[in-house]
Protein backbone atom coordinates (compact mmCIF):
# COMPACT_ATOMS: atom_id res chain seq x y z
CA UNK A 1 0.00 0.00 0.00
CA UNK A 2 1.33 3.23 -0.67
CA UNK A 3 1.45 6.30 2.48
CA UNK A 4 -2.10 7.72 1.88
CA UNK A 5 -3.37 3.99 2.18
CA UNK A 6 -1.60 3.63 5.10
CA UNK A 7 -2.64 6.44 6.86
CA UNK A 8 -6.38 5.68 6.19
CA UNK A 9 -6.08 2.32 7.61
CA UNK A 10 -4.15 2.91 10.51
CA UNK A 11 -6.15 6.62 11.48
CA UNK A 12 -2.12 8.16 11.89
CA UNK A 13 -1.83 11.28 9.29
CA UNK A 14 0.68 11.52 6.55
CA UNK A 15 2.67 14.10 8.30
CA UNK A 16 2.64 11.85 11.63
CA UNK A 17 3.58 8.86 9.59
CA UNK A 18 6.31 11.05 8.07
CA UNK A 19 7.63 12.22 11.42
CA UNK A 20 7.80 8.51 12.98
CA UNK A 21 9.64 7.70 9.88
CA UNK A 22 12.48 10.49 10.16
CA UNK A 23 12.66 9.55 14.24
CA UNK A 24 13.05 5.98 13.64
CA UNK A 25 10.35 4.80 14.84
CA UNK A 26 8.95 3.02 12.06
CA UNK A 27 10.98 1.09 9.34
CA UNK A 28 11.45 2.92 5.82
CA UNK A 29 9.05 1.26 3.28
CA UNK A 30 9.76 -0.58 -0.17
CA UNK A 31 11.41 2.30 -2.25
CA UNK A 32 9.59 2.00 -5.95
CA UNK A 33 10.89 5.50 -7.10
CA UNK A 34 12.72 7.91 -6.07
CA UNK A 35 9.32 9.54 -4.33
CA UNK A 36 7.26 6.72 -3.24
CA UNK A 37 7.43 3.77 -1.13
CA UNK A 38 5.23 0.77 -0.24
CA UNK A 39 3.99 -0.22 2.90
CA UNK A 40 2.59 -3.75 4.32
CA UNK A 41 0.72 -4.78 7.52
CA UNK A 42 3.90 -5.23 9.46
CA UNK A 43 4.14 -1.29 9.18
CA UNK A 44 0.63 -1.08 10.33
CA UNK A 45 1.47 -3.29 13.21
CA UNK A 46 4.40 -0.79 14.22
CA UNK A 47 1.69 2.12 13.77
CA UNK A 48 -0.47 0.75 16.04
CA UNK A 49 2.66 -0.28 18.75
CA UNK A 50 4.02 3.69 18.36
CA UNK A 51 0.25 5.02 18.87
CA UNK A 52 -0.26 3.13 21.95
CA UNK A 53 2.94 4.06 23.65
CA UNK A 54 2.70 8.17 22.40
CA UNK A 55 -0.54 8.63 21.84
CA UNK A 56 -2.48 6.54 24.53
CA UNK A 57 0.90 5.83 26.67
CA UNK A 58 2.47 9.47 26.86
CA UNK A 59 5.68 7.77 26.50
CA UNK A 60 8.46 10.47 24.86
CA UNK A 61 9.68 9.50 21.72
CA UNK A 62 13.46 8.99 22.63
CA UNK A 63 11.87 6.38 24.98
CA UNK A 64 8.90 4.98 23.08
CA UNK A 65 12.15 3.99 20.06
CA UNK A 66 13.71 1.99 23.30
CA UNK A 67 10.22 0.19 23.78
CA UNK A 68 10.22 -0.55 20.06
CA UNK A 69 13.77 -1.74 20.25
CA UNK A 70 13.33 -4.61 23.14
CA UNK A 71 9.84 -5.48 21.78
CA UNK A 72 11.49 -6.32 19.11
CA UNK A 73 14.59 -7.99 20.10
CA UNK A 74 14.32 -11.85 19.99
CA UNK A 75 17.01 -12.32 22.24
CA UNK A 76 14.93 -11.27 25.61
CA UNK A 77 12.11 -13.44 26.30
CA UNK A 78 8.52 -12.49 26.56
CA UNK A 79 8.20 -11.11 30.30
CA UNK A 80 10.95 -8.79 29.71
CA UNK A 81 9.75 -7.07 26.43
CA UNK A 82 6.52 -6.98 27.78
CA UNK A 83 8.16 -5.23 30.72
CA UNK A 84 10.13 -2.80 28.52
CA UNK A 85 6.38 -1.66 27.29
CA UNK A 86 4.83 -1.16 30.36
CA UNK A 87 7.81 -0.19 32.54
CA UNK A 88 8.28 2.76 29.94
CA UNK A 89 4.76 4.21 30.82
CA UNK A 90 5.24 7.80 32.03
CA UNK A 91 5.29 7.83 36.33
CA UNK A 92 5.09 10.17 39.31
CA UNK A 93 8.91 10.91 40.42
CA UNK A 94 10.11 9.10 43.47
CA UNK A 95 9.69 9.89 47.19
CA UNK A 96 12.59 12.07 48.49
CA UNK A 97 15.04 9.85 49.78
CA UNK A 98 15.86 12.03 53.40
CA UNK A 99 12.03 12.01 53.75
CA UNK A 100 11.19 10.23 57.48
CA UNK A 101 7.91 8.84 56.03
CA UNK A 102 9.94 7.14 53.13
CA UNK A 103 11.90 4.12 55.29
CA UNK A 104 8.18 3.24 56.97
CA UNK A 105 6.67 3.19 53.68
CA UNK A 106 9.67 1.09 52.12
CA UNK A 107 9.33 -1.61 55.40
CA UNK A 108 5.77 -1.66 54.56
CA UNK A 109 6.07 -2.26 50.75
CA UNK A 110 8.65 -4.61 51.10
CA UNK A 111 6.94 -6.98 53.70
CA UNK A 112 3.64 -6.39 51.77
CA UNK A 113 5.51 -7.98 48.50
CA UNK A 114 6.67 -10.72 50.87
CA UNK A 115 3.53 -11.77 51.71
CA UNK A 116 2.08 -11.44 48.17
CA UNK A 117 5.08 -13.79 46.94
CA UNK A 118 5.97 -11.23 44.05
CA UNK A 119 9.36 -11.86 43.60
CA UNK A 120 10.06 -10.06 40.55
CA UNK A 121 9.30 -6.78 42.21
CA UNK A 122 11.08 -7.07 45.66
CA UNK A 123 14.38 -6.62 44.49
CA UNK A 124 15.37 -3.13 46.08
CA UNK A 125 18.61 -2.95 43.37
CA UNK A 126 15.76 -3.27 40.16
CA UNK A 127 14.34 0.12 39.35
CA UNK A 128 10.63 -0.55 39.12
CA UNK A 129 8.63 2.84 38.91
CA UNK A 130 5.37 1.15 39.68
CA UNK A 131 7.53 0.06 43.07
CA UNK A 132 8.74 3.86 43.47
CA UNK A 133 5.13 4.87 43.45
CA UNK A 134 3.85 2.76 45.20
CA UNK A 135 6.43 3.54 48.48
CA UNK A 136 5.87 7.18 47.63
CA UNK A 137 1.80 6.54 47.98
CA UNK A 138 2.19 4.84 51.35
CA UNK A 139 4.49 7.69 52.29
CA UNK A 140 1.65 9.75 52.11
CA UNK A 141 -0.44 8.04 54.05
CA UNK A 142 2.15 7.76 56.86
CA UNK A 143 2.58 11.51 56.98
CA UNK A 144 -1.28 12.13 57.09
CA UNK A 145 -1.32 9.50 59.72
CA UNK A 146 -3.81 6.97 57.87
CA UNK A 147 -3.64 3.28 58.37
CA UNK A 148 -1.17 1.68 55.83
CA UNK A 149 0.95 -0.94 57.64
CA UNK A 150 1.17 -4.60 55.45
CA UNK A 151 -2.32 -5.82 56.92
CA UNK A 152 -3.85 -2.95 55.37
CA UNK A 153 -2.16 -2.68 51.88
CA UNK A 154 -2.72 -6.61 51.81
CA UNK A 155 -6.79 -6.75 50.22
CA UNK A 156 -5.31 -4.28 47.73
CA UNK A 157 -2.34 -7.07 47.01
CA UNK A 158 -4.77 -9.56 46.60
CA UNK A 159 -6.96 -7.86 44.28
CA UNK A 160 -4.95 -6.68 41.92
CA UNK A 161 -3.16 -10.21 41.74
CA UNK A 162 -6.67 -11.37 40.58
CA UNK A 163 -6.79 -8.41 38.42
CA UNK A 164 -3.22 -9.32 36.41
CA UNK A 165 -4.85 -12.87 35.44
CA UNK A 166 -7.42 -10.98 33.86
CA UNK A 167 -5.35 -8.17 32.54
CA UNK A 168 -2.92 -11.09 31.11
CA UNK A 169 -5.58 -13.37 29.26
CA UNK A 170 -6.99 -10.33 27.43
CA UNK A 171 -3.30 -9.64 26.42
CA UNK A 172 -3.13 -13.40 25.55
CA UNK A 173 -5.84 -13.25 22.83
CA UNK A 174 -3.93 -11.07 20.81
CA UNK A 175 -2.01 -13.38 18.39
CA UNK A 176 1.53 -11.83 17.71
CA UNK A 177 4.59 -10.85 20.48
CA UNK A 178 4.14 -7.00 18.75
CA UNK A 179 -0.31 -7.31 19.37
CA UNK A 180 0.70 -8.32 22.96
CA UNK A 181 3.18 -5.79 23.16
CA UNK A 182 0.60 -3.02 21.94
CA UNK A 183 -2.16 -4.11 24.08
CA UNK A 184 -0.18 -4.49 27.49
CA UNK A 185 0.40 -0.98 26.97
CA UNK A 186 -2.97 0.14 25.90
CA UNK A 187 -4.97 -1.43 28.73
CA UNK A 188 -2.56 -0.84 31.31
CA UNK A 189 -3.51 2.92 30.57
CA UNK A 190 -7.02 2.62 29.48
CA UNK A 191 -7.94 -0.22 32.20
CA UNK A 192 -6.57 2.26 35.29
CA UNK A 193 -9.53 4.85 35.09
CA UNK A 194 -11.96 1.87 34.49
CA UNK A 195 -11.02 0.41 37.78
CA UNK A 196 -10.51 3.99 39.66
CA UNK A 197 -14.44 4.43 38.47
CA UNK A 198 -15.63 1.17 39.88
CA UNK A 199 -14.17 1.65 43.19
CA UNK A 200 -15.30 4.81 43.54
CA UNK A 201 -19.04 3.46 42.42
CA UNK A 202 -18.76 0.17 44.76
CA UNK A 203 -17.50 2.95 47.51
CA UNK A 204 -20.64 5.23 46.86
CA UNK A 205 -22.59 1.69 47.18
CA UNK A 206 -21.33 0.50 49.93
CA UNK A 207 -21.99 3.96 51.59
CA UNK A 208 -25.57 4.03 50.89
CA UNK A 209 -25.93 0.20 52.43
CA UNK A 210 -24.27 1.09 55.74
CA UNK A 211 -25.47 4.40 56.30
Amino acid sequence: MRLAELSERSGVSTATIKYYLREGLLQPGRRVSATQADYGEDHLRRLRLVRALIQIGGVPVAAAREVIAAAEDESLDHHLRLGAATRALPCAEGPAEDDPAVETARRSVEALLERLGWSNNSSPDTPNPARRRLTDAVAALVRLGYPCDTERLLPYGQLAAQLAVTDLDMIEEQPTPTGQIEAAVALTVLYEPVLLSLRRMAHAEESARRF
